[in-house]
């Protein structure tokens, strides 16, 4: 019997740097260890802009990476400017082809914009089920352009299957496109176990000193990072803190950080590692007093994670499943986003409780360990592919109707990761 065939695209896979990559790279293993066979096609609109004097043609490059076929798709460089439609254009072409080449079962698009309206237009166009995974940033910042709405609603409706990091997120679609609440589900993503004693010490340890406020990632608008750097220069004037970044600012608005580090007046309390990578980012988390998370929005971020899996003490912000997951006085402490006043207090409570600091660390790394456990994750996505599968069978032959709208209903409406 053929195995099950699903092309997942995403904008980033291993060895690319990102939370997105990496859930599609999880995934996927989950995915060939249920019996799928597994194709992951990589694209993203940025690779439509280089430099002067650059022309190729469209191409596919197919490896295979761990069991997965890994498809990276070009279009083509004609001229010094590649419009946004000729782009999509072609990548849907080089999407068609591989269709045409495996005789997919299934699509999965992850990111609404760029992968998601190509994915799911070839997928209606070939009767194929589609599942589209909403991750923050194309519900909390694209959906603002009105170029986008149309487009977005649109996905969302003739999607078979939606899945959300956070009910929040469902909630903002469910107002956009009424039919998700009947076909779509809200879990969190997991965290294999780490351990930190393996890793070695990192280069900017020795620089640290009295309590050090950390926080991971690529930084940019969505962070929240102005609000730490305030946070903490108000904190400096009483107790000696260091504020660790570990990662760096996103290019395009490194001029607007590298403004708002001088007018903060941070100083030497400021310590920036730079891109790093993945394990010696995962080295510093252990050698952190209190992980800081101030985002005005972020989906379900893996740093949350793997701070509570190093047991540190938390204090994040209540939005998306930072909110859901952290139980404020009980596994960390969270404030309203963009308080500064609220973080200071926060951060001032945890730097002067080393108890409580201790306690809401070992209750962080429980909580990830049982309530966001591979295990967990991986039966949710098993019940999603099986939804998609089976919904879409269930159409060709008719059959759906008021009693599995009543039945999405319900799955809608629960967070189904939570034990």
């Amino acid at each position: 019997m053929d195995k099950t065939k699903i092309c997942i695209t995403t904008l980033e896979y291993p060895p690319d740097i990102g939370g997105v990559g990496e859930s599609v790279h999880r995934i996927a293993k989950m995915l060939i260890d249920n019996g799928y066979e597994v194709h992951v096609a990589v694209f993203r609109s940025k690779q439509r802009l280089v430099s002067d004097g650059i022309r190729r043609r469209a191409s596919c490059t197919t490896t295979l990476q761990d069991g997965v076929f890994v498809h990276h798709i070009k279009s083509a460089i004609r001229s010094n400017v590649t419009e946004v439609q000729d782009f999509f254009s072609e990548i849907y072409l080089q999407l068609k082809y591989l269709h045409q080449r495996y005789n997919f079962n299934l699509f999965h698009a992850f990111f609404l914009n760029e992968t998601g309206y190509v994915t799911t237009l070839l997928a209606k166009e070939n009767d194929i089920p589609i599942i589209n995974s909403v991750r923050g940033n194309d519900l909390h910042k694209h959906i603002f352009h009105p170029k986008n709405h149309a487009q977005i609603a649109w996905i969302l409706e003739n999607s078979d299957w939606v899945t959300f990091v956070s009910r929040d997120l469902l909630k903002r679609a469910s107002i956009i496109a009424p039919s998700v609440k009947l076909k779509s589900s809200a879990f969190w993503n997991s965290i294999a176990p780490i351990n930190f004693e393996q890793l070695p010490t990192p280069s900017l340890v020795k620089e640290l000193s009295g309590i050090v406020i950390g926080s991971l990632g690529r930084f940019r608008d969505k962070k929240g990072i102005e609000f730490l750097l305030d946070a903490c220069v108000e904190l400096g004037k009483e107790l000696d803190v260091t504020l660790l970044l570990v990662g760096d600012f996103i290019e395009k608005e490194r001029e607007y950080w590298q403004q708002q580090i001088q007018q903060s007046q941070i100083g030497h309390r400021l310590c920036i590692t730079g891109i790093t990578s993945r394990q010696e980012a995962l080295a510093y988390l252990p050698h952190l007093d209190i992980f800081a998370i101030p985002s005005v929005h972020d989906g379900c971020p893996n740093s949350l994670l793997e701070a509570m899996s190093a047991s540190r003490a938390i204090i994040g912000t209540r939005v998306d499943a930072i909110a859901e997951i952290i139980e404020h006085g009980v596994d960390g402490l969270l404030v309203n986003p963009g308080n500064t006043e609220e973080l200071t207090a926060g951060l001032r409570y945890l730097a002067t409780q080393p108890q409580l600091r201790q306690k809401f660390g070992a209750a962080a790394k429980t909580k990830v360990t049982q309530q966001l456990a591979p295990s967990v994750e991986y039966q949710n996505w098993i019940n999603v592919y099986q939804r998609a599968l089976g919904r879409s069978e269930a159409v060709l032959l008719g059959i759906i109707g008021a009693d599995a709208g009543t039945r999405g209903r319900g799955d809608a409406e629960k967070l189904i990761s939570q034990t």
